[in-house]
């Protein structure tokens, strides 16, 4: 089988492996019927991932078809894979809380992923994706990401929210955060970008810099704010923009440290709250908005991509991601 891999920092290629024969028990091998290519894939690729050794085959946004019956579910079976793979004895996992296990593996990151033919996963990280498609099967994960953060943030109907950064994760975030019922606003510097959030999602309160944010009703800051940048600078530049009893939820990862005024940070009595992949609930909370038509993949869907075009499509879409939500790989 080819398997989509990132041999080292700028090098991407389709390497031949073997079908996996070896199956743990309580695992089982599920075929791969799409991929989603994340923000953590271009980073893996452009050596910007901070929990990483290569070669690693990427791919954690997973839709798959059962090789063999397991939990009660048919051969065939389209499932949603999980990709955080939990050691069940941490301190973390004894207290449900397997998304920050002590000794996660999460696939296409830690182990290698699911960007070719087939995968052997935990029978309890397969969740029958019934009444999605394939594609959408393979956009849970990403959105469970946003779920999570919103899920972890004590959101309350009426709070008023900005999201910073709206790619794939912030946009998610917004979304489930909107569902919630809160007044979202969107700050990215890409004008391209929030563009296509007003068009495709109808994200009204949206700003390309910091600079009238705070004017009009707005003066006394936001009740939560969420980042998805991926940047130190974007992080710590929110700061200032909390309103007093607020909560700050960093969904995204930096390598650097976070500088700010404790004083100011007192004054606001400010919670500061990680929020790290997904748990199911998550993922069923997706599933059911997608079901439900309350979340529009097709929106979300960009591009659909055969796996062989992948490594001339990848480099490119490291390097320029304008208006792009996510692209998808279909195996």
């Amino acid at each position: 089988m080819l398997c989509g891999t990132c041999v080292e920092p700028g090098r991407f290629e389709l390497i031949e492996r073997p079908l996996p024969t070896d199956l743990l028990q309580g695992w089982a091998f599920v075929d791969i019927a799409a991929v989603g290519i994340c923000g953590t894939d271009y980073h893996i690729y452009t050596g910007k991932h901070p929990y990483l050794n290569y070669p690693r085959v990427i791919g954690h946004e997973l839709s798959g078809r059962l090789v063999t019956p397991v939990g009660g579910m048919e051969a065939g079976t389209l499932v949603v894979i999980n990709p955080y793979i939990a050691c069940g004895t941490c301190r973390a996992c004894l207290r449900r809380k397997p998304n920050c296990c002590t000794n996660i593996a999460v696939l296409g990151v830690h182990r290698d992923g699911g960007l070719c033919q087939r995968v052997a996963v935990p029978a309890g990280n397969l969740i029958a994706a019934e009444g999605l498609d394939e594609i959408q099967a393979a956009m849970v994960e990403f959105l469970a990401i946003g779920a999570h953060a919103v899920a972890r943030s004590g959101l309350a109907a009426g709070d008023r929210v900005l999201v910073t950064g709206a790619g794939p994760i912030g946009i998610g975030t917004a979304l489930f955060a909107q569902l919630a019922g809160a007044e979202v606003h969107l700050l990215d510097l890409s004008s391209q970008r929030l563009a296509l959030a007003r068009e495709s999602f109808d994200f009204q309160n949206t700003y390309d810099d910091t600079s009238r944010i705070l004017e009009g009703d707005r003066a006394d800051g936001f009740d939560i704010v969420f980042d998805a940048t991926g940047s130190a600078a974007a992080i710590e530049a929110g700061f200032p923009l909390l309103a007093h009893g607020s909560s700050y939820v960093l969904v995204s990862v930096v390598k650097d440290h976070i500088r700010f005024d404790d004083a100011e940070f007192h004054k606001r009595e400010t919670r500061i709250i990680g929020s790290r992949n997904a748990v199911q609930s998550d993922f069923e909370t997706v599933m059911a908005a997608i079901r439900e038509g309350k979340i529009s993949t097709d929106a979300l869907c960009s591009v659909i991509l055969p796996l062989a075009d992948l490594p001339q499509r990848l480099p490119e879409l490291a390097q320029d991601r304008t208006g792009l939500i996510k692209a998808v790989v279909r195996l």
